[in-house]
């Protein structure tokens, strides 16, 4: 069966394909979009969304375990979890976000073609339906946008049951009484917050020296001792070498230079990064390069080395963060339709969902200082008034800036609603703002981006509260 042809098909419906399908169609363009599974992609499905309604959820629950009693609230009776109705409600949030880009694709007429694609030349797709069925798909460009998947570990190969990736650990269905995470970065962390919050001991297997080792250090390493506070042990300089099944347990194996080890934990989660999921694409049989890694190699306008075959998100490499992925999806879609879309990825900014968060964009400050002389103002959050009240004090801002010329390079922010207050720096980024422009304009009185405001104004040395 062959189709009309297209202007545009989209290979996956993640956050960058969705996205970019509404883009191009609202500029005109004839859509489609091939996903195999439900729209959203890893994202919406078994990543940031679920993830982020556990992490809410056992939040709550830590709080009202330790912080209620200090702010005048008595619980009569005994704080408990109910996991089916925790884990129930993290599908309805899922269903309702996934259901909501399904009607967006029918409002702005974009045909989804559900199936695994096979890209036959540039130009022809090959649709291959769950119930044997096969249909081709003509485009007149093909933009490939099939993200990411867990990268696999050969001495801890997933099981589903035991041995986990970021996708079974958001659907377990008891909290284990003993967790260990392969892995310090965004995902380990985070999904050891959840599970640790909720009863479980987690113990983080990391291969460096600390978490999260992209992030600003001081700003890393503050979290680090934030997370062992809560209860998480943290072992560094230390790789899993193997794990064996034993009855309902694991027995986990590891080796810090000379010195071996085991434990023996209920579930294993692996989280060491993530690899582009390109099987079945037929990209070599096309042509379209890759690196060593299996990434898809594009230029500045995220075009393969064949013509009329593109690439986005996490397929592609660099920042592999559901945001970033989306911008890419609007400037093809952009550039497609003839007008200019661009990434300004120096103000993409990332962060971590622990509590307190740490958000940050720009450079680090050892980025920054290898580029040139800077300046770097601090604030704590102790001195926040808002914080005060709301009995969020832990953390601190950081801004960094150009000795010269007061421009804004690095915001890094370890407070509660980091994630909501990183989008204000964001923008100022985006408008090439110096720490003075941040520290002029107004805040309003009180609330957490005060501190903000008043980490900025040291940068120059003026803070009112410091």
């Amino acid at each position: 069966m062959a189709d009309t042809e297209f202007d545009v098909v989209f290979i996956g419906a993640g956050p960058g394909g969705y996205v970019a399908a509404i883009r191009a169609a609202q500029l005109g363009l004839k859509v489609a979009c091939i996903e195999k599974d439900n729209l959203g992609g890893v994202c919406l499905n078994v990543g940031c969304i679920p993830s982020k309604a556990l992490l809410d959820a056992s939040e709550h629950y830590y709080e009202a375990k330790t912080t209620f009693a200090k702010r005048g609230i008595k619980i009569d009776g005994t704080i408990s979890v109910d996991l089916p109705t925790m884990m129930a409600r993290k599908s309805d949030t899922v269903k309702s976000l996934v259901n909501g880009v399904g009607f967006l694709f029918k409002k702005n007429k974009i045909e989804h073609i559900k199936g695994s694609a096979k890209i036959v030349e540039a130009g022809k797709i090959e649709v291959a339906g769950a119930d044997g069925s096969t249909r081709v798909v003509t485009g007149k460009n093909i933009v490939i946008a099939t993200g990411s998947a867990p990268s696999i570990v050969p001495a801890l190969p997933y099981d589903g049951k035991f041995i986990l990736s970021s996708t079974e650990v958001l659907s377990l269905d008891a909290i284990p009484k003993r967790l260990l995470v392969v892995g310090g970065g965004y995902i380990g962390v985070e999904m050891s917050s959840v599970w640790s919050r909720l009863g479980s001991e987690v113990i983080v297997v990391e291969f460096l020296d600390r978490i999260l080792p992209a992030s600003d250090k001081e700003m890393g390493l503050a979290l680090q001792k934030s997370l062992e506070k809560q209860g998480i042990k943290f072992r560094f300089n230390t790789a899993a070498t193997g794990a064996k099944i034993e009855g309902d347990q694991v027995r986990v194996s590891f080796k810090n230079g000379e010195t071996t080890g085991e434990e023996v934990v209920d579930k294993v989660l692996v989280s060491v990064g993530r690899r582009p999921i390109t099987t079945g694409l037929n990209l070599e049989g096309v042509g379209v390069q890759t690196d060593k890694r299996g990434f898809v190699l594009v230029n500045e306008k995220f075009a393969t080395n064949i013509p009329g075959i593109y690439a986005i998100g996490d397929v592609i490499g660099g920042i592999m963060l559901a945001h970033k992925a989306e911008e890419e999806g609007v400037a093809v879609a952009e550039n497609l339709a003839g007008k200019h879309g661009h990434v300004n990825y120096h103000a993409c900014p990332a962060v971590v969902y622990t509590h307190p968060e740490l958000a940050a964009v720009g450079l680090t400050e050892a980025d920054a200082a290898a580029r040139g002389p800077i300046k770097v103002g601090k604030f704590n959050m102790i001195a926040n008034g808002r914080a005060k009240g709301m009995e969020q004090t832990e953390g601190f801002i950081k801004v960094i800036a150009d000795a010269k010329t007061d421009r804004i390079l690095g915001v890094h922010i370890f407070a509660a609603h980091a994630s909501d207050m990183i989008a204000e720096a964001t923008l100022a980024m985006e408008f090439a703002a110096s720490a003075e422009d941040l520290a002029r304009a107004f805040h309003a009185h009180p609330t957490l981006p005060e501190a903000l405001k008043e980490a900025a104004m040291a940068v120059n040395k003026n803070a009112i509260h410091a």
